[in-house]
């Protein structure tokens, strides 16, 4: 697959599974715009891109915010005159782990519908209207779509919505923009934080066998799948969420 020619936004690109995606479509020969709140995650992103050979473009962008979002479109579209791919990867969680459904503020909620909801609906707008035939949105949703833990509302709703606006999406700009979503599972992001906060994590063999595939995901698991989601490969492919989890939601776990 070659992307040369291709103008391609990831939001939240600047570390983590939207860092890896970036720096794949890089090496595809696409133009990468890296839309991200993280200045200094977001340079050093560029930094690595450009010492690939590749052509990108960082723009501070706050994708809760409309303005920002519609600043950021606007240099898109100047520099480059359309936009090819959109990949909302851009999420965030609760401020604290330990808060709970009855100690979390409705505020804090809020904030996390705000950015993985509304900050997707706020791209693929302003985005969309210059998509030209054969364009593409991802959307990155998350297994708590299908499951979840104790008190994870906030992320858990943000994703299970952001589900319903795939399909709603795809059906809005169809048949010119296809819109389709994946899920990831465990995927192990830890080599591709910021440089001051990279660790690598060690994991167990029980964390592997956890996955029907024998191994926890990796960054690169999902970035393959979502260039062949917005390659001619997958031109009868819309509104749909697909599940890369190794397996994992998949297999019935029992207490040992």
């Amino acid at each position: 697959m070659d992307y040369l020619g291709k103008v391609v936004i990831v939001t939240g690109s600047g570390q983590g599974i939207g860092n890896c995606i970036a720096v794949e479509y890089a090496k595809k020969k696409a133009s990468v715009i890296i839309a991200e709140i993280d200045e200094e995650a977001g340079l050093e992103t560029k930094a690595y891109i450009k010492s690939l050979g590749g052509d990108c473009l960082f723009i501070l962008t706050d994708v809760g915010c409309e303005e920002s979002v519609k600043r950021m479109v606007n240099q898109v579209v100047e520099r480059y005159g359309k936009i090819d791919i959109l990949i909302n990867n851009a999420a965030v969680t609760t401020h604290s782990e330990h808060n709970t459904l009855f100690t979390r503020s409705v505020e804090e909620f809020e904030k996390v519908m705000r950015i993985n909801v509304t900050g997707a609906y706020i791209c693929a707008k302003y985005s969309a209207y210059h998509m030209s035939e054969g364009s593409s949105i991802i959307n990155i949703l998350s297994t708590r779509t299908l499951m979840s833990e104790p008190h994870t509302e906030p992320y858990s709703a943000s994703k299970g919505a952001l589900a319903a606006l795939t399909h709603s999406l795809a059906n809005s700009l169809a048949p010119k923009v296809r819109v389709n979503a994946i899920s990831p599972g465990w995927i192990d992001v830890s080599g591709w934080k910021k440089k001051k906060e990279r660790k690598f994590t060690t994991l167990t063999d029980k964390d592997h066998h956890q996955h029907l595939t024998g191994r926890v995901g990796v960054p690169e698991d999902i970035a393959q799948a979502t260039l062949y989601l917005t390659s001619e490969a997958s031109s009868f492919i819309t509104g749909t969420n697909l599940v890369i989890d190794g397996g994992m939601t998949v297999k019935m776990i029992y207490a040992e």
